[in-house]
């Protein structure tokens, strides 16, 4: 027998703060077993290996590769001199990219940022500057299996390929933003300085401790975001994030790099 009661057990529940209040109680409550499950630790998300570069897909073509526009490192690591200046961090991250790039992926016709630079001032009122385009906005993905790239950048890229080179080309290589965050080395650059400089004078006394090991550097993994556009549909057909660790930015930046042609030196 059809229960009439049952049809109105929902409806009845209209108080919109008590189903807030019950909601908050069921996620509390499904957090709370997840965190007893796993011994009271949240579990983190191990990063998705970087993927190398499809170059077999591109060979012989040409590939122009956009310059940089977003460097950032975490404060903890006090690297603002090692980085310098924003546009010539920009500039020396750029060449490390596209050096490494020709020396490692020769079998692709890359278009470094300074040639697109060149053609884009051949081309006054038509052509984007490739320093100022919306790059950045690729450096979290659309989260589909078809994702676009939105104008205006869509169509400044599919620009700038018409004019650069003989003919162009129908893709372009986006490094859509370089962040290090720090994975090792002293909590604080200035803090692990003085105590190992303390510890030095207590094991070799004031003279030998003019002589002490130089102290530790922070280290940092360099997240080199790596975006493929097919400039004639507009569509991302690769993205990759490229990780390196180094003690420096441009070495943490050039093992980055060279994750994206395993199988070399």
């Amino acid at each position: 027998m059809k229960n009439r009661g049952a049809d109105t057990i929902l409806p009845a529940v209209t108080n919109p703060l008590k189903n807030n209040y019950l909601v908050r109680r069921a996620q509390c409550a499904v957090v709370a077993a997840t965190l007893a499950g796993c011994g009271g630790k949240q579990h983190v998300e191990e990063p998705a290996p970087t993927a190398p570069l499809p170059t077999a897909g591109i060979a012989a073509q040409q590939v122009g590769i956009t310059p940089l526009t977003l460097v950032v490192a975490e404060d903890s690591l006090h690297w603002q001199a090692l980085l310098g200046e924003r546009r010539s961090a920009l500039t020396k991250s750029d060449s490390v990219i596209g050096t490494l790039l020709r020396t490692r992926a020769p079998e692709v016709t890359w278009l470094l940022p300074d040639e697109l630079r060149r053609a884009a001032r051949r081309a006054p009122g038509i052509a984007p500057d490739p320093d100022q385009m919306g790059t950045a906005i690729l450096l979290r993905g659309g989260g589909g299996r078809e994702e676009m790239v939105p104008d205006p950048l869509r169509n400044e890229l599919r620009t700038l390929a018409a004019l650069v080179g003989a003919g162009g080309g129908r893709f372009v290589l986006v490094p859509a933003g370089l962040v290090f965050r720090r994975t090792g080395g002293p909590a604080d650059g200035r803090s692990g300085g003085a105590a190992a400089r303390t510890r030095a004078e207590g094991r070799t006394g004031d003279v030998g401790a003019q002589h002490a090991a130089p102290l530790p550097r922070a280290v940092a993994t360099a997240e080199l975001t790596v975006v493929m556009v097919d400039v004639r549909t507009g569509r991302v057909g690769f993205r990759t994030v490229a990780r390196g660790e180094g003690d420096d930015p441009w070495t943490a930046l050039t093992r980055a790099v060279k994750s994206l042609t395993p199988g070399l030196p």
